[in-house]
């Protein structure tokens, strides 16, 4: 009787061979970004960034200078109507103290003062105490931030533009700036846009174009 040969079964004798192949990860280093690329997208963003902000303060500037702009009117438009009731615009040593030809600091008392003695005047808050409650004949209305403390239990120190500084008020004599100073029939009033400027040392005084003015 002959023997068989023995036979060793492959596991490709049973069905059809599998086509799955284990691949190496299609990633490789050379995906990643580098750090020039990165250095790129960094400039970019904050260049993006500088004119979002820049955008972003001229918008503020615009609005605040508008609003300057709304609120001088207003004022006047209060004056004149102080005026036909009193025969002459508020003036007293505070406002003639200031003069509108020469750039000053908005922060310093003389503007302060002058603008406190239109507060009261065309306010009729004359006491000008804490409670700022008009006492007499009252010509505008002035909204909380229009006034400088903004706190309302305080007593007003200046009248407030929309840059946070006072608004300068005068009734001397300051449409030529090499003449003497004296009677002004009519006021000046304005403000400085934010400006805090030390008057010129050398030539005539001048006023800044970026001001903003009722003349």
């Amino acid at each position: 009787m002959r023997k068989r040969a023995s036979r060793l079964f492959r596991s490709s004798d049973f069905g059809t061979p599998s086509s799955f192949n284990i691949r190496h990860s299609s990633f490789r280093a050379e995906g990643a970004f580098t750090i020039i690329e990165l250095l790129v997208v960094i400039t970019i963003i904050v260049i993006l960034a500088g004119l979002i902000l820049s955008t972003i303060g001229y918008v503020q500037k615009k609005g605040a200078r508008a609003r300057a702009e709304a609120e001088i009117a207003a004022m006047s438009a209060a004056l004149e109507s102080y005026k036909a009731d009193n025969g002459i615009y508020p003036t007293d040593s505070n406002t003639t103290a200031l003069k509108a030809n020469t750039m000053g600091d908005p922060t310093q008392s003389t503007y302060q003062n002058a603008s406190l003695s239109l507060y009261k005047a065309i306010s009729g808050d004359a006491d000008n105490d804490s409670n700022r409650i008009a006492e007499s004949k009252s010509y505008f209305s002035f909204k909380p931030n229009q006034l400088y403390p903004l706190t309302q239990n305080q007593a007003v120190t200046f009248i407030r533009d929309p840059f946070g500084n006072s608004y300068g008020y005068s009734t001397v004599k300051s449409s030529d700036p090499n003449g003497t100073d004296g009677y002004n029939p009519t006021y000046d009033l304005w403000s400085t846009s934010g400006l805090m400027t030390n008057p010129p040392t050398s030539g005539t005084d001048t006023i800044t174009p970026q001001w903003i003015k009722n003349w």
